[in-house]
């Protein structure tokens, strides 16, 4: 079934390349079906971008969505255009009154502040603490998984000496094999990270209501979620496509900053080879899991 999404959003003509069912406005409103609401609060830098990343996997589900994307009032994207942006987003305030059925808030590289320092850290926490009661579940992505693990659990995020960047090998952890978010999953799978940032295992251990799934030898924690399942977070970027980390790697460098070739991405460790995708059919399983189990199946036909 397709997603659901302004008719001239640019992704539109990436996605329907792929095959990806897109639905606009005006053919949506001819089907008598009960879509499910996603928000998305969209804090990367390359807002459209990261939309493609999302809708990509979102459009591969049985499921009819509807897409609003969200944006923070208290600080003005720099990389994105005032039109785009006042075209396809909308701020809390719009939406304060609304009931969701799932949310996604994505990373931001923002990782050498601390939280308190960022200057939208208020209405992000104030978002947080509405979806509560007005999102059944909310997929929270890199800097967004470390923002929620801090507010909502008091898990402080620890600096890394070095960029964490590139795929790293996961393994689900004994016993979580039969969680639906983890339905289908092989024991061990690839998914890639890129961040300055980490969460410290040790750091989980007295947390009655969240369990840690999956995790890496090289990268640390990666997927946990809330017994309740309100809350799913994942400290990397399975819905990067194949290109993401070489051009983030490409960028880093004509910014002058040292950096190291993103681990285990490029043949040969040769950047000037072309890099592989090994990571794709677990992002599409992580996303069509989560939407199914924890989104679709837990929420209300009709909210009260």
């Amino acid at each position: 079934m397709p997603i659901r999404v302004p008719t001239n959003l640019p992704a539109i003509e990436i996605l329907e390349k792929e095959n990806i069912f897109i639905m606009d406005d005006i053919r949506a409103v001819t089907q008598d079906i009960r879509p499910l609401n996603i928000v998305i609060l969209n804090l990367m830098p390359e807002k459209q971008k990261t939309e493609a990343h999302l809708l990509r996997l979102l459009g591969n589900t049985p499921l009819q969505l509807n897409i609003t994307f969200l944006t923070t009032a208290t600080y003005k994207p720099k990389n994105e255009s005032s039109s785009h942006m006042n075209e396809f987003y909308t701020d809390f305030e719009s939406i304060r009154d609304r009931k969701f059925d799932g949310m996604i808030i994505t990373g931001a590289p923002i990782e050498h502040l601390e939280f308190e320092e960022v200057a939208y850290w208020d209405e992000i926490t104030t978002i947080m603490d509405w979806a509560e009661t007005n999102v059944t579940s909310t997929l929270y992505i890199c800097w967004g998984a470390q923002a929620a693990l801090y507010h909502h659990y008091g898990i402080q995020k620890i600096p890394l000496e070095q960029k964490c960047s590139g795929i790293f090998r996961h393994r689900v952890f004994n016993g979580n094999n039969n969680i639906e978010l983890l339905r289908g999953f092989d024991d061990e799978f690839i998914a890639p990270h890129s961040r300055y940032t980490n969460i410290a295992i040790g750091s989980l251990e007295d947390q009655d209501n969240l369990q840690l799934l999956a995790s890496s030898k090289e990268a640390g924690p990666f997927l946990l979620m809330s017994k309740d399942g309100k809350h799913v977070m994942a400290t990397g970027h399975l819905e990067y496509d194949t290109q993401t980390l070489k051009e983030e790697y490409e960028r880093d460098l004509d910014r002058g900053l040292s950096v190291n070739i993103p681990a285990h991405y490029f043949p040969n460790n040769d950047p000037n080879e072309p890099p592989m995708n090994r990571w794709r059919s677990h992002a599409h399983l992580l996303f069509s899991n989560w939407l199914n189990y924890y989104v679709y199946q837990e929420t209300p036909y009709e909210w009260k």
